[in-house]
């Protein structure tokens, strides 16, 4: 009888040991699988899809590993009307923090602006207008001598009533009409694929 007792606890033993081996297994297989599928982070950062018209659309992608402000950038253009399908990739030095479309020189070709932080606080825009079948660069004009001496960044772009304007707030001014930390706005116009640039006066 006690052998039989000795014999049946021993087999009780062996199964729950056993049961306990399968349940770690079981929990290491579900580790490993989730760790597999994991999507990985910060690889495409920014994505916008921008509807020009039913069918016609322009997305944008940015996409790169390690250090945030360096990667590339995609536009994906889809016209699903006429199943033709367009790309531009290029390499950014910068965080994209906006797209949009707009025609500023009202010609009937949408260009496409890319809103990049280029350092800590300071905006740079990458500008291309699809035409002709194909993306062309504009080039986006720098600041003035003059401009630069009262910038030291926290810009922003904003469009009202379909123009491109840029505000930033004034610093170490030497203007008796200016003070520090008043905003500084200058418009952008777009002609022949040429921007000009004029102070906007209160």
């Amino acid at each position: 009888m006690k052998y039989l007792i000795k014999q049946s606890l021993l087999f009780s033993g062996l199964l729950l040991l056993a049961s306990c081996g399968d349940s770690t297994k079981k929990d290491e297989t579900v580790k490993q699988n989730n760790t597999a599928v994991e999507k990985p982070k910060g690889q495409f950062a920014f994505y916008k899809d921008i509807e020009i018209r039913p069918g016609i659309n322009f997305e944008v992608v940015s996409w790169g590993k390690g250090v945030d402000s360096l990667g590339g950038y995609l536009i994906l253009r889809s016209d699903s009307l006429k199943n033709s399908y367009k790309s531009l990739s290029n390499e950014r030095k910068g965080i994209i923090t906006d797209s949009w479309n707009m025609d500023l020189d009202n010609d009937g070709n949408p260009e496409i602006y890319i809103e990049l932080l280029s350092k800590k606080n300071v905006l740079d825009l990458n500008v291309y207008e699809y035409a002709d079948g194909g993306f062309n660069k504009i080039s986006f004009p720098g600041l003035s001598d003059n401009a630069k001496k009262k910038y030291a960044g926290n810009d922003k772009f904003v469009i009202k009533d379909g123009n491109l304007f840029r505000t930033f707030p004034i610093v170490n001014s030497k203007d008796s009409t200016e003070k520090d930390g008043t905003l500084k706005t200058l418009q952008y116009r777009l002609s022949g694929n040429s921007f000009s640039v004029s102070e906007v006066k209160e």
